[in-house]
C-alpha cells in the first residue's frame, strides 16, 4: 500500500513520531503532522528542519479532544498513523488523566478518519495493552490482551489497554472504510529528533544519576525508536498486514544494563547502583518499599519484581519483514543522546584517582 497524498502524523512532535515523520518523509511520503496549541510552530523547527520536510511536510495545530481540528487534520490523507497518547506513570486522577484522554482521543481519530474515509490507520498501543505483569512460564502473543490492570493497578497500562480495546469495538460495530493496524511496543528507547526527554528514555538517565536505590529484580523489553518508527511505516505499506504487532527486540535486566554502560565508561562521574537488591529477601525489601512510593510506581514494582517478559515476535518479523537491533546497541545509543542532549550532568571526577 502507498499514497501520493499526505500521510497524517497525530501528535507528530512526540518521541516516536517525529522519528516515524522522518522515515516518511525519507521514502517520499508527503506528511501532515498534528502539534498542539495554536501558536507559532518555532518549537518545532526539530521537525521543519528534517531532510525534505521543506517540501513535504505540513505541520496543523490539532488536538485530541477536539473533533473539529483532527477533522480539518486528516482530510484529504489516505493515511493516519496516531501516535499521540499521554505517557504517565503517577498522576492524581488516572481515569482523568489517563485512561479518558487515551480513549477518548483515539475514537476522536477514529471518527474523523472514517469521515475523511482514509483507506488504513495505524495506531500506535503498548505492550501494556497485551500483558498487566511477566505472564508465568508463558511466551505471549498478539492474542493476548491485558486484563488485569485498572485505575488503582498499573493505569497506564490500563489506558492503553482501553483505548485499544476501544479502537478494535469501533472498527467492529461502526464497519468503517479503513482497516486498522496496531503497533503494540515494548519501552521504546534511543536517540531523540527533537531535545524534550521521553518517560522511556528517562529509566536510562535515572539509572545513571542514582534515582535508583540500587540493582532491582526488573527486566525490560526493549525496541530502539527507529525500529518502532519503521514497524509504522511497514504496517502501512504492506497491504496484508492485519491485526496487533508485537514490537519489540531484545530483553534486558536491570543488571545487565548496568553493567553494559559500566564497561562503556560511565561508571565514573556518574551514579550506577551497586547494591545488589535482586535476592529473594532483596524483592521482598523493594516490594515494602514500593508502598512508600508513588502509586503508579509502586503498582509496577510489586507487579514486575523478580520476572520477566516472554513474548513471540514472529509475526511482525513474517508480516513487515522487520529486523530489530540489539538491546544493549539501543541502551548505549540512549546513553550518548541523554548527554548531546544536556539531560545527564557532566561526570564528576572521581577525586579517589
Amino acid at each position: 500500500m502507498t499514497t501520493g497524498k499526505p500521510v497524517c502524523v497525530i501528535g507528530a512532535s512526540g518521541f516516536l513520531a517525529a522519528h516515524v515523520v522522518r522515515e516518511l518523509l525519507e521514502r517520499g511520503y508527503g506528511v501532515r503532522g498534528t502539534v498542539r496549541g495554536h501558536g507559532s510552530l518555532a518549537p518545532y523547527d526539530f521537525l521543519t528542519s528534517l531532510p525534505g520536510a521543506n517540501r513535504q511536510l505540513e505541520l496543523v495545530h490539532g488536538e485530541l479532544g477536539n473533533q473539529a481540528s483532527l477533522a480539518a487534520a486528516i482530510a484529504g490523507c489516505e493515511v493516519v498513523i496516531h501516535t499521540a497518547s499521554p505517557f504517565v506513570i503517577n498522576v492524581k486522577n488516572p481515569q482523568r488523566e489517563l485512561v479518558d484522554p487515551a480513549v477518548n482521543g483515539t475514537l476522536c481519530v477514529l471518527r474523523a478518519a472514517a469521515a475523511a474515509r482514509v483507506t488504513r490507520v495505524v495506531l500506535t498501543s503498548s505492550m501494556g495493552a497485551v500483558s498487566d505483569e511477566p505472564a508465568k512460564q508463558r511466551v505471549l502473543t498478539e492474542d493476548d490482551w491485558n486484563e488485569q490492570s485498572s485505575l488503582r493497578r498499573n493505569p497506564y497500562y490500563f489506558s492503553k489497554a482501553e483505548a485499544e480495546r476501544a479502537a478494535w469495538r469501533f472498527v467492529w460495530d461502526k464497519r468503517p472504510p479503513f482497516d486498522l493496524i496496531a503497533i503494540n511496543p515494548y519501552m521504546i528507547l534511543g536517540p531523540s529528533i527533537g531535545p524534550r526527554l521521553s518517560a522511556s528514555n528517562a529509566v536510562i538517565r535515572d539509572i545513571l544519576t542514582g534515582v535508583y536505590p540500587g540493582i532491582l529484580s526488573l527486566s525490560w523489553g526493549i525496541v530502539d525508536v527507529r525500529d518502532a518508527a519503521v514497524a509504522h511505516v511497514l504496517a502501512m505499506e504492506h497491504g496484508h498486514a492485519t491485526g496487533r504487532y508485537i514490537c519489540a527486540g531484545g530483553t534486558l535486566s536491570m543488571a545487565e544494563i548496568i553493567a553494559l554502560l559500566r564497561d562503556a565508561g560511565y561508571e565514573t562521574g556518574y551514579k550506577l547502583p551497586r547494591l545488589d537488591l535482586t535476592s529473594t529477601l532483596g524483592n521482598m525489601a523493594v516490594k515494602a518499599l514500593s508502598y512508600t512510593q508513588a502509586p503508579g510506581t509502586g503498582s509496577y514494582l510489586r507487579t514486575h519484581l523478580g520476572k520477566v517478559m516472554r513474548y513471540d515476535t514472529s509475526k511482525i518479523q513474517r508480516d513487515l519483514g522487520i529486523t530489530f537491533r540489539p538491546a544493549a546497541d539501543c541502551v548505549l545509543s540512549t546513553a550518548e543522546d541523554l548527554g548531546r542532549w544536556g539531560h545527564l550532568p557532566k561526570p564528576v571526577p572521581d577525586i579517589r584517582a
